[in-house]
């Protein structure tokens, strides 16, 4: 934990009433003693994730990232196929968006981060992707590995994949070759799903259910809130639905649920999704997940009625707050979004505080 205090940010609430008509404030929380902090587990891949981390670990040190393993681009790409390892760049990313922002912290993340420039075969490659696969090797267990590359690094976390399986993502997507705009193709692989510029329908894995890593169901059934995105929705969001015992401790935990939406559709993914429409195809693909809080940037949100009427079909109230950067870049402000989950945490949780 930093010790930095989050900037006061300005949260706009709408409550709809919970399954079974009870409202979502009345859904019980685990009691817990007085000055604890939240058990936290955030899902998800990529910048998203990264940004979800940055934010939290300002504001509990007892957090557990769950990333996805469908990389198959870039330099993770290339370690995947040589070694035939999990892709490690989202969980690189994951390891240094929790280091801390001393100078220690700092020079870790940017060491891991570093990208070799050469005319060989190094060119590309993340310093943290070597590392990371080199103790794969020597230690031969992924959540140990982790833990001491986060140890190494001072990480304010844990890191663990959402499978110790390499997958794959297939999409079904609608216009897939622009010359054939009706036609529903089946698009392989993330980094082409990520990049489609037809209209993806539904994502599936292969294996199409494969093991969930135990750590990280672990840290669901155990955690006091669970984070669901923000970050590439088909490619980094839902894949954590689709590993059977992982949607399965999504829908048992006792933890509550917080889905973070994208600050703008990403295009080619989500090219011209309104906020609904994200909630919509999440739905879609995990009719049984129960939300608890929607969290949305107020002024991203040009519709909060149908924004509300989606997130009811979940349980879920909407939480609008300013969480975006000051620059008017799309990305989201970590002390701001910090500010935004602190607040959640202690209007919905009802457990006192915990700092």
């Amino acid at each position: 934990m930093t010790g930095r205090t989050p900037r006061l940010s300005r949260l706009r609430r709408v409550v709809p009433e919970g399954r079974g008509g009870r409202s979502v404030e009345a859904r019980g929380a685990r009691p817990r003693r007085r000055g604890a902090q939240p058990k936290v587990v955030a899902l998800g891949g990529g910048m998203g994730l990264s940004a979800s981390l940055a934010a939290l670990r300002r504001i509990t040190g007892d957090l557990t990232a769950v990333v996805t393993v469908a990389d198959d681009g870039g330099s993770s790409g290339r370690l995947r196929d040589e070694l035939g390892v999990l892709p490690p760049g989202d969980l690189r990313k994951a390891l240094a968006a929790l280091c801390g922002d001393d100078d220690w912290g700092q020079t870790w993340a940017r060491v891991i981060q570093h990208r070799f420039q050469s005319q060989g075969e190094l060119h590309e490659h993340a310093v943290g992707n070597l590392l990371i696969v080199a103790l794969w090797e020597q230690l031969g267990d992924h959540v140990q590995a982790l833990d001491l590359v986060g140890k190494l690094l001072g990480a304010h976390g844990r890191v663990l994949p959402m499978s110790a399986v390499p997958l794959e993502l297939q999409a079904l997507v609608r216009g897939h070759d622009p010359e054939r705009p009706d036609e529903i193709d089946t698009v392989r692989g993330q980094a082409t799903v990520a990049l489609t510029p037809g209209e993806v329908q539904t994502v599936r894995l292969v294996p199409q259910e494969p093991p969930a890593v135990p750590e990280a169901v672990e840290a669901v059934l155990d955690a006091d809130w669970v984070v669901l995105g923000p970050g590439s929705w088909f490619s980094s969001v839902i894949p954590h639905l689709l590993v059977p015992e992982l949607r399965d401790a999504l829908t048992a935990t006792k933890a509550r649920r917080v889905l973070s939406l994208n600050l703008a559709p990403q295009p080619g993914e989500t090219e011209g999704f309104s906020p609904q429409r994200h909630l919509e195809v999440l739905g879609r693909h995990a009719p049984k997940l129960a939300l608890d809080v929607v969290l949305a940037d107020e002024a991203a949100v040009p519709d909060r009625a149908s924004l509300t009427d989606a997130a009811k079909r979940f349980g879920a109230a909407v939480e609008l707050a300013p969480v975006v950067r000051p620059d008017g870049t799309p990305r989201h402000d970590p002390e701001l979004l910090a500010a935004a989950y602190d607040r959640i945490f202690r209007m919905h949780g009802r457990i006192g505080p915990w700092r």
